[in-house]
């Protein structure tokens, strides 16, 4: 059904160079787009450039707008929808944001907007461990009602929307290309199941493409959709700190999880929690820092050892630690064979109680055999 008014918006929000600052800037002095559209060159001239107020008053009168066009082609599916900041279901937590987007594409289940969330990042390149820590803490917090909050990456990214995915508070992830656009590749299936059972938003337009300012723009809302930002890896300069820096900003908190002090991955963690982000071993430490009754989450917990094992197994295991060791320190901690050795390694891997590492390492990615 034709929608006057949001067709105003999204011709708004079309407008070439005018960028999220300037389109609130003219909102808060004249109005609705309709009323900007109507203003003439001397009341846009305060506002903004001349070449600005210009592309503005082409935009009002603009007949071929292939852009337009599509997008309203594509809201003709009943799963995607644009909310302006003028829609009661635009999420109110956007509004700390000193630029909140003017105009969110969204494709899933608006309901999750109204639930309580926790953003989750981390590297894109991130190791086994840190890949089972996000999924493990998504699925532990999204089991008892939180939405979990991330932005489609690679790595810790993806792993946070599984686990989210798997619970009741279920996931969200905000994406720095249009919604008609999957990146990267990789995650084409898991953004289908987030279609179906969770939320993507974006406030870039259908047919944007992964361009590198994109991400930390989108960053901020992954940062506002939360009421804290958890960061599992980070190297020094990862852009999961520059939406920590942005969860700060606006009142939200920081909680890192801490890993090896050889680990590049860690640094940006610790960096973290050297200036006061809390450290957090488990699912239960952010709950208590959010006061959320522990009632509400109950999840169920596996026993640590609920098979027996080899006594050369545990040996292994005590020696493995939770950083990455090499084979030849293996055979001579533990003094077994290397046929022996490498026979139970595998099983372990088998098991997904082990990770292979590049270097022929190996390291634990989970808390016992």
């Amino acid at each position: 059904m034709f929608d006057a008014e949001l067709e105003t918006w999204l011709r708004f929000s079309l407008i070439s160079g005018l960028g999220v600052r300037s389109q609130l800037l003219l909102l808060r002095a004249l109005g609705e787009p309709a009323a900007i559209f109507a203003a003439s060159r001397a009341e846009l001239k305060g506002l903004v450039s001349p070449v600005l107020g210009d592309a503005i008053i082409n935009a009002a009168q603009r007949l071929d707008y292939p852009e337009l066009k599509a997008t309203m082609d594509w809201l003709e599916d009943e799963n995607h929808v644009l909310l302006t900041l003028n829609d009661v279901r635009y999420p109110s937590q956007l509004l700390s944001l000193p630029d909140p987007p003017t105009l969110l594409y969204a494709k899933g289940d608006l309901n999750l907007l109204k639930k309580p969330a926790l953003s989750i990042v981390g590297s894109r390149n991130s190791t086994p461990q840190g890949v089972t820590n996000a999924q493990a803490f998504a699925q532990h917090l999204s089991g008892g009602g939180l939405c979990i909050v991330s932005g489609l990456a690679s790595g810790i990214d993806a792993a946070a929307h599984r686990g989210g995915l798997v619970g009741q508070g279920s996931s969200i992830a905000v994406i720095g290309t249009g919604l008609d656009r999957i990146y990267p590749a990789s995650n084409r299936d898991l953004a289908h199941q987030l279609a179906k059972e969770g939320l993507i938003l974006s406030e870039f337009a259908l047919g944007s493409p992964p361009l590198a300012g994109h991400f930390p723009q989108r960053n901020r809302i992954i940062a506002a959709l939360g009421l804290g930002c958890l960061v599992v890896e980070a190297a020094l300069g990862s852009g999961s700190l520059i939406t920590a820096r942005q969860a700060v900003d606006i009142g939200r908190e920081v909680f890192a999880i801490p890993g090896s002090i050889h680990s590049p991955l860690a640094k940006g963690c610790h960096a973290l929690i050297k200036n006061g982000a809390k450290l957090v071993e488990s699912a239960d430490d952010i709950l208590a820092e959010l006061c959320f009754g522990n009632d509400l989450f109950t999840v169920p917990t596996v026993a640590k050892n609920q098979v027996e094992q080899s006594g050369s197994d545990l040996a292994i295991w005590d020696v493995l630690g939770w950083d990455p060791i090499d084979l030849e320190t293996l055979i001579e901690k533990t003094g077994l064979t290397n046929a022996a050795l490498c026979e139970i390694l595998l099983g372990l891997e088998l098991e997904g109680k082990l990770a292979s590492l590049p270097g022929g390492r190996y390291q634990r990615i989970g808390g016992g055999v």
